[in-house]
C-alpha cells in the first residue's frame, strides 16, 4: 500500500509539472491563405524542435513547435492553409477551432504581398475576433518585381497593428517579426454590416457563452450559415438557447432579401479593396510583364496545351533520360559494380565463415547485393531527378494551372479540376496523395480520387524506373504504356462516377502567381523528400529481399512461381521471374518496378513484354504504406473493396494487352 500511495504521488507530480510546464508556453498561431510560405516561416521560428499530429477528432495534420522569443516561450501551431474563417473545408474547420479553443497570445497572419486584399479578409475577421495579431507580408521581392509597392507605415497605422515584410527563404525581415510578436496588438479594424445583421449580431451575442474570441464574431459566423459550431454549441449552451439563436438567425434572414452570408462577405470585400487603395500602387515591371503573359498563356484553353506536352516532355527528358539512363548507368554499374560489391563480397567472404550468412549478405537474394543496390544505385537516382523536377513545378506555381487546364477532362469521371492536385502529388508518392485528397469537398470525390491513384497513377520512384525502363525501346512502347493507363484511368473513373451517388460540386481555386522558384528552396525540398525515401524505403527493401531470401531457401519461391505461372507465362507472355516483381511490389512499388527493370537490362524481355508487364504493374495493388493510409482515410471496408477490385482488373487488363499485341505484331 505504501508503495502503490508513493507511485500515484510521484504521477499526480508528473502531471502537475506537466501542466505547469504548458502553462508556461504562450500560444502563438500561424495562420495565413494557401501558398503563401506560411510553412517555411513556421520552420524558421521554430528550428528543428517540431512534432506533427492530427488535430484531435480530425485527419487533418497540424505542426507545432517550441520557440523562446525574449523572456517568453511560445508554443507555435502551423494551422491549415484557409481562404475563410467561416468554414467551408475540414482544413478550415480545424483552423477555426485553433483559435476558438487554444487561447492565442497573438496570431501571425501571413500574407502574399502580392494579393494583399486576399489576406485583408481574414485580418478583418480576426480583428472581429479581438485576437492580438501581426501581420507578415511575406514574398516581397515577388511583389517588387511585378511593380506591388506597399506603405507599411499607413498600412500599419490604418489597421493598428506592426506590419512587417518578409522574404521567408532569404531569412529577410525574419528577426524584425520575431521583435514584432513580442508587442502584438488588436486590429482597429471597425467594418459596419448591414443594420438587421447588426442588430441580430447584438441579439444572439447575449445568449452566447464567453470564449477566447469574442461573442461578435460567433455571431457573424452563426448568421452567416455556419452549421459547424453547433458542436461547439451543444457543449457549452443548453438546448434552449440553442433553439433561440436559430430562431434569431432565421428572423434576421427574413427581414432580408439576400443570403447574410452574401451581405458580410460583400461588406468586407469593400473594406478590404478600400484600405488596398490607400496603401498599394502596383506598377508592371518587363519581368513582370512577361510573367503575366506566360501566366495567361499557362491556363489558356489552346496555348495550354502545348505548354503542358512541354513541361511533361521535359519532365520526361531530366528524370527518364537522364536520371533513370546516365545517373542510373554510373551509379550501378560503376560506383556499385566496379567498386561497392566487389569490396563488400570480398569482405564478407573473408570476415563470415558461414554460407549461409554470405548468402543472406552478398548472394541473389542479398542485403547489400540486391536491397541496397537496388535501393541506391537504382531508385535513388531516379527518385532525387524526380523530385528536383516536381520542387521546379511546385515552387514556380505551375500545378494549380494545371488544375485549371484539367477540369474540363475531370468532368468525365466525376471530379473537377482541384483533383489533378493528388494526382500530380501521387506521382511522388501514393500514399501522401491519399492524404491530400482531404482538399477534395466531397466524400463522393475523395473516394473516387483514392480509388484512382490506387490503381493507375505511378509513384515518383516506380514511376522514374519505367521511364528507365522504356529508354531504350522505341517510342511505340511509350505510347502503348501510356495510352493503356490513360485509358483505364478514363474508363474506371467514368464507371465510378456514374455508380457513386452524390454530386460533383463546383470548381473554384485560388491561383498563386508564377514566380521563378529560389534555387536554395529547391534544393532543401529536394534534400529533405530525398532523406524521407531513405528513411522510408531502405528499410522496406531490405525487408523484401529478406522476405525473398527466406521464401528461396524454403523452396517456397519456385512453387510460388510454378502457381504463378498459368496467369503469369501464359494469361500475361511474360518470365516467370516476373512473380519476384508482383509479389514485391506490393511491400513498395518501386521495388518491383526495380526487379522489372533489372529483367529488362538482362535482355529476359522483348518490346511486347515491357509494354505488357509495365501496364500491369502500373496497374497492381498500391503498395503496403499507400494501402496503410486507405485504411486510415477511407475504413478497412473500402480499403480491402478496393484491393480485390484491383488485383483482377489488373491482371485482366495486362492479359487482354497481351493478347492485343500478339495480334497487331503477328
Amino acid at each position: 500500500m505504501p508503495e502503490e500511495k508513493e507511485i500515484t504521488g510521484f504521477r499526480k507530480r508528473n502531471r502537475l509539472r506537466s501542466r505547469e510546464q504548458q502553462h508556461k508556453y504562450k500560444r502563438l498561431i500561424l495562420l495565413g491563405n494557401p501558398n503563401v510560405g506560411k510553412s517555411v516561416i513556421f520552420g524558421l521560428l521554430t528550428g528543428k524542435y517540431v512534432t506533427v499530429s492530427n488535430y484531435p477528432g480530425t485527419t487533418v495534420e497540424v505542426s507545432y513547435g517550441n520557440t523562446t522569443m525574449g523572456d517568453k516561450h511560445f508554443l507555435i501551431v502551423d494551422s491549415p492553409g484557409v481562404n475563410n474563417l467561416i468554414p467551408m473545408s475540414e482544413d478550415e474547420k480545424v483552423t477555426r477551432d485553433i483559435l476558438l479553443k487554444e487561447k492565442p497570445e497573438a496570431v501571425v497572419l501571413v500574407a502574399d504581398a502580392k494579393n494583399l486584399k486576399r489576406a485583408l479578409m481574414l485580418l478583418i475577421q480576426l480583428s472581429e475576433m479581438e485576437l492580438p495579431c501581426i501581420l507578415d507580408l511575406n514574398m516581397e521581392d515577388e511583389a517588387r518585381a511585378r511593380g506591388i509597392e506597399v506603405d507599411y507605415q499607413k498600412l500599419s497605422s490604418l489597421l493598428n497593428i506592426e506590419v512587417v515584410g518578409t522574404v521567408a527563404p532569404q531569412r529577410k525581415g525574419i528577426q524584425r517579426l520575431r521583435e514584432s510578436i513580442l508587442e502584438p496588438r488588436r486590429p482597429s479594424v471597425n467594418v459596419d454590416y448591414h443594420p438587421v445583421v447588426e442588430e441580430y449580431a447584438k441579439k444572439i451575442s447575449s445568449v452566447l457563452p464567453r470564449a477566447h474570441i469574442s461573442k461578435r464574431s460567433l455571431a457573424l459566423m452563426i448568421l452567416s450559415g455556419d452549421e459547424s459550431l453547433k458542436d461547439w454549441l451543444m457543449a457549452n449552451i443548453n438546448t434552449d438557447d440553442i433553439v433561440k439563436i436559430e430562431d434569431l438567425r432565421d428572423e434576421a434572414q427574413a427581414k432580408l432579401k439576400e443570403p447574410i452570408s452574401s451581405l458580410i462577405g460583400q461588406t468586407r470585400i469593400k473594406f478590404a479593396e478600400d484600405i488596398t487603395k490607400q496603401v498599394q500602387k502596383s506598377g508592371v515591371s518587363k519581368a513582370g510583364a512577361f510573367l503575366q503573359r506566360i501566366d495567361r498563356w499557362t491556363t489558356h484553353s489552346v496555348a495550354g496545351i502545348p505548354i503542358l506536352l512541354l513541361v511533361m516532355l521535359g519532365f520526361y527528358g531530366f528524370v527518364g533520360k537522364f536520371g533513370a539512363g546516365i545517373l542510373v548507368d554510373f551509379i550501378e554499374e560503376v560506383v556499385f559494380g566496379q567498386y561497392l560489391n566487389p569490396v563488400m563480397e570480398k569482405t564478407v567472404k573473408s570476415v563470415v565463415p558461414f554460407i549461409f550468412i554470405q548468402d543472406m549478405l552478398i548472394g541473389q537474394y542479398g542485403i547489400f547485393t540486391m536491397a541496397v543496390t537496388y535501393a541506391l544505385g537504382i531508385i535513388l537516382p531516379i527518385t532525387a531527378t524526380f523530385f528536383l523536377a516536381f520542387g521546379l513545378l511546385e515552387d514556380s506555381g505551375y500545378l494549380p494551372r494545371l488544375a485549371v487546364i484539367s477540369d474540363r477532362a475531370f468532368r468525365v469521371i466525376g471530379l473537377n479540376g482541384k483533383a489533378i492536385l493528388p494526382m500530380i502529388l501521387g506521382l511522388g508518392c501514393g500514399t501522401m496523395a491519399t492524404m491530400s485528397t482531404r482538399i477534395l469537398e466531397t466524400k463522393r470525390e475523395k473516394m473516387i480520387a483514392t480509388f484512382l491513384i490506387a490503381l493507375a497513377i505511378p509513384c515518383s520512384a516506380q514511376l522514374g524506373v519505367i521511364l528507365g525502363i522504356l529508354g531504350p525501346f522505341s517510342l511505340r512502347a511509350l505510347l502503348w504504356w501510356a495510352g493503356c493507363v490513360i485509358l483505364v484511368l478514363i474508363f474506371t473513373g467514368y464507371l465510378a462516377s456514374k455508380f457513386m451517388p452524390g454530386e460533383r460540386p463546383d470548381f473554384f481555386i485560388e491561383l498563386p502567381p508564377l514566380r521563378v522558384p529560389a534555387p536554395g528552396n529547391i534544393i532543401m525540398k529536394t534534400l529533405s523528400r530525398i532523406e524521407w525515401y531513405l528513411k522510408e524505403a531502405v528499410p522496406l527493401f531490405v525487408l523484401g529481399t529478406l522476405i525473398l531470401f527466406t521464401l528461396d531457401k524454403i523452396k517456397l519461391l519456385g512453387w510460388i512461381e510454378s502457381v504463378a505461372s498459368p496467369v503469369v507465362v501464359r494469361f500475361l507472355g511474360l518470365p516467370a521471374k516476373m512473380t519476384e516483381a508482383l509479389l514485391m511490389g506490393f511491400l513498395r512499388r518501386d521495388y518491383g518496378a526495380a526487379g522489372m527493370f533489372d529483367l529488362a537490362r538482362q535482355g529476359l524481355m522483348n518490346e511486347n513484354q515491357v509494354i505488357v508487364s509495365l501496364v500491369t504493374l502500373t496497374l497492381f495493388v498500391p503498395c503496403l504504406a499507400n494501402f496503410f493510409m486507405i485504411v486510415k482515410e477511407r475504413g478497412v471496408k473500402t480499403a480491402f473493396l478496393m484491393m480485390t477490385l484491383i488485383i483482377p482488373f489488373a491482371l485482366l487488363v495486362g492479359g487482354a494487352l497481351n493478347f492485343l499485341l500478339n495480334w497487331t505484331t503477328s
